[in-house]
């Protein structure tokens, strides 16, 4: 992507969110000296002689590096925030990651209204990964993932570097310590916001945060998914794994400690393909799954071995002759542990619309309630899981991203404040992943303005700018429309070459940037003909203008993530996504030029959101002229931006 022209353009970041440019190999090795000075001081720690102490400070501390911590710490740092980033493995992803392997789903799960794919920094990943790992490898994304965070100069990055002390006051952190027995350093990390995306909360463990740990009573929230009476049980832990077709035979002899699998074990389970594990195998709900990880580990190595060898050996499916296990995972995929209290514990009762909606949205979710048995496989009698669909997506309120009791705490992933019947729908990673955008969004503005999250959350007028400032990054927030008063494409005249269908030109400046599959309510298409297709901007007065924000149709009717199981590949476009305009040029009149200025010329994109900075353009007009669709006879655009 290229800006080109007569001196009004300036080189734009391909993935157009901010204007700073990815850092060179000379600053990566400046911020690498700031991790592991090379000239070490001499304090020490009592009890830790040999372990050098590093003093790091930021805006905005993010503890765990899953998809929710990813995108809060990219979020915030492209929103202005410096971050320091502590993930406790040696690689990004969590449980998307190469070490578990499970695909990311969301919201786009509701097949009678597709197009409730989720928007931002996850469609932003997904859009890179097709492009650029058609193959599929797990690898890959852990690299891109790790990507995007050394790509932001914000942002520093701490791997195999685990979280293990808070220092509160007066009810709120005052720094946190992290070690990282590899590099033998320990961190002391003050900021002004912290986020705790671990998972197991081990963040609010640390603080002093009050969290939740099991179900409810039906009662205490008025769930008629909640129990009789409530207990300490969770959902189970899952281990994956993928196998290949090798064209010869390829026998499995089972270690002695295996369990063994029957038929009858597995009613209500499918073992129809097994190119890829099966989330099924769960265990250990019934236990502590932070405690007991071990023997939950364990047990579910003891189960996959023992499904594989069901299928390889139980003689009921001789197609498996030729097939052997390729990868098994040795980090159980955890589901669930402590939920963190907020001031908004989401319930059934909001997920179903039933309680009315929340002036503080931030995100959306759509998973459905989908609970399991806590102990899992041993529960042979019962299905797997049970799964009820809300009518529609759901918001999901800043005040359940914020912990009640410790004041500068938040949190996004799967321990956000929620009852167990609601947290079995926000768990899911694309869930997960926009909470997180919406965490660090909000860390970022609380930082700048030095407000506490509570403070965030009971301003009216600060809501709606975080609000805006979401909806400007391409976050979905139901019903919440663009009314940013610095947009000033919203008050032009919208022409266009064509309208296709329903659609109409104008429809780039109603606020809204989707639409369910084959409507044209809120985006703008043009038939492609040999001249391409445009859309102009017209405005009554000349306007100063310096950037331009475009959202494009990306398909968010098509299911798109990374997986190894073929059935869910299965539609999936391993490539640009053919409805996204791949080439255009943005075009202005400015005085004095008889001849249009071109402000940015584009090819080769296959991303939704597009931004373009140039020097100031007084104008009273742009346009829009596309060439080239990644493979769409029509060109469809959601929104056009335009910032002085």
């Amino acid at each position: 992507m290229t800006g080109l022209g007569t001196g009004y353009s300036l080189v734009v970041r391909a993935d157009g969110f901010s204007s700073a440019a990815p850092p060179s190999r000379e600053q990566l090795s400046t911020a690498f000296d700031r991790v592991a000075p090379p000239r070490p001081g001499a304090d020490r720690l009592a009890g830790e002689p040999h372990m050098t102490l590093v003093d790091l400070a930021c805006d905005v501390f993010v503890a765990g590096g899953g998809m929710s911590g990813v995108c809060a710490a990219v979020a915030a740092a492209r929103n202005g925030a410096t971050v320091v980033l502590a993930q406790d493995r040696s690689r990004l992803g969590g449980n998307a990651s190469s070490e578990v392997k499970m695909h990311i789903v969301g919201a786009n799960c509701h097949k009678g209204r597709s197009g409730w794919r989720e928007g931002g920094l996850i469609e932003e990943f997904r859009l890179d990964d097709a492009v650029n790992n058609p193959q599929r490898s797990w690898e890959l994304w852990d690299l891109l993932l790790y990507d995007k965070v050394k790509s932001e100069p914000n942002i520093t990055l701490l791997l195999d570097s685990v979280l293990f002390a808070a220092e509160t006051k007066d009810g709120a952190i005052q720094q946190v310590m992290v070690r990282c027995d590899k590099t033998e350093h320990l961190y002391r990390i003050k900021a002004r916001v912290y986020l705790d995306c671990t998972g197991d909360s081990r963040l609010a463990l640390e603080s002093g945060a009050a969290f939740r740990w099991g179900r409810e009573q039906r009662g205490e929230f008025n769930e008629s998914l909640g129990l009789a009476q409530p207990d300490r049980q969770t959902l189970g832990s899952s281990i994956l794994f993928t196998s290949s077709d090798y064209g010869r035979p390829m026998p499995f002899t089972p270690p002695k400690w295996v369990r063994k699998v029957t038929k009858e074990q597995l009613q209500f389970r499918s073992v129809k393909a097994w190119e890829y594990g099966y989330w099924w195998i769960e265990w250990g709900g019934q236990l502590n799954t932070i405690r007991d990880n071990e023997r939950i580990r364990f047990e579910l190595l003891s189960v996959v071995l023992g499904v594989w060898d069901y299928i390889k050996n139980s003689g009921n499916h001789p197609a498996s002759a030729t097939w052997a296990l390729d990868w098994v995972g040795m980090v159980p995929g955890k589901r669930e542990s402590r939920r963190i209290l907020g001031d908004h514990i989401l319930t059934q009762g909001d997920l179903e619309g039933k309680n009315g909606d929340f002036a503080d949205a931030v995100a959306i979710g759509g998973w459905p309630m989908d609970d399991h048995p806590p102990s899992g496989i041993d529960m042979q009698d019962a299905h797997p899981c049970v799964q009820i669909k809300t009518a529609e997506v759901y918001n999901i309120p800043l005040r359940a991203l914020y912990s009640k009791t410790v004041g500068n705490l938040m949190m996004a992933g799967r321990n956000i404040s929620a009852s167990h019947t609601a947290f079995t729908s926000t768990r899911v990673m694309a869930t997960c992943s926009v909470m997180g955008q919406a965490a660090g969004t909000a860390a970022a503005f609380c930082a700048r303005h030095s407000l506490m999250p509570r403070q965030l959350a009971q301003d009216k007028a600060r809501v709606g700018e975080l609000q805006q400032a979401l909806l400007r990054d391409d976050q979905t927030i139901k019903n919440v429309r663009n009314s940013d008063s610095q947009d000033l494409a919203r008050t032009a005249k919208i022409t266009a070459s064509a309208e296709y269908k329903t659609s109409r030109a104008a429809n780039v400046i109603n606020g809204f940037v989707r639409d369910m599959e084959h409507e044209w309510k809120n985006r703008w298409g043009a038939p492609m003909t040999a001249d391409g297709a445009w859309l102009e901007l017209t405005w009554d007065k000349p306007q100063t203008i310096r950037r331009i924000q475009i959202t494009f149709d990306s398909g968010f009717h098509r299911e798109l993530t990374l997986t190894s199981q073929d059935a869910v590949n299965k539609g999936i476009i391993r490539a640009p996504q053919p409805e996204t305009v791949r080439d255009y040029e943005i075009t202005a009149v400015v005085p004095g030029n008889d001849k249009p200025v071109s402000l940015a010329k584009v090819t080769g994109n296959y991303q939704r959101l597009n931004r373009h900075t140039f020097q100031p353009v007084e104008t009273k007009s742009i346009r829009l002229h596309i060439t080239a669709t990644n493979g769409a006879d029509v060109a469809s655009v959601y929104e056009v931006r335009c910032y002085a």
